[in-house]
């Protein structure tokens, strides 16, 4: 797969430069997009997580009171189930050069099929090695999956989410990208980012 990746990074590179500047900036864009490629990602915690403007992390203990029973049921009733959630990635660059990251794709799964997807373009220098945290941003509406079940299948979601943010029914998958001139380079495959066992947050 890296030498897939760099390989294209090299295509696209020397597309994008005058032939006389290829030399120089060749060897430091590839070697900033396999250094992405040498990372190693992993989920460190997820924070700021709510569903239909409920703060999840007090109803981790499956204790959700009525006023919050009667916020979901409002949402359930305007169609409207929003999840919104900042999940803190751990990029680990093991190599003796920095790394580049210029955008990311997402993919949201829910009960292990792809539900939501997205993108970020925050760009983020991925320091030599050490372990670079990368918040990333995601969002959706989850009234589809609730609309025939109801109140209490949605109240069995809520309550499947830990302390720290993480729930088995709910997966994220990321495909990191730098940019080269115009183009816009991604990794071949998307990883799929777990917590590592025993990793503290």
């Amino acid at each position: 797969m890296k030498k897939i990746f760099c390989c294209l990074l090299i295509a696209a590179t020397c597309m994008t430069l005058p032939s006389c500047d290829v030399v120089k900036s060749v060897g430091s864009q590839v070697a900033e997009l396999a250094n992405l490629a040498n990372c190693e990602y992993s989920l460190k915690d997820v924070t700021n997580l709510t569903v239909a403007g409920i703060n999840v992390k007090k109803l981790t203990n499956g204790q959700i009171s009525a006023s919050d029973v009667l916020n979901l049921t409002n949402s359930l009733l305007n169609k409207k189930v929003p999840m919104a959630m900042n999940v803190n990635i751990n990029v680990k660059n093991p190599t003796q050069n920095n790394a580049a990251l210029s955008m990311m794709d997402w993919i949201l799964d829910i009960d292990g099929s792809q539900f939501a997807n997205g993108s970020s373009n925050k760009k983020y220098t991925i320091t030599k090695n050490a372990t670079t945290a990368v918040p990333l941003g995601v969002s959706t509406d989850l009234y589809s999956m609730f609309s025939k079940d109801g109140i209490q299948s949605l109240k069995n979601f809520v309550s499947s989410f830990k302390s720290d943010g993480t729930s088995s029914k709910v997966g994220l998958r990321i495909k990191p990208s730098l940019n080269v001139g115009s183009y816009t380079v991604p990794m071949p495959n998307y990883i799929k980012i777990e917590k590592k066992t025993g990793a503290k947050s």
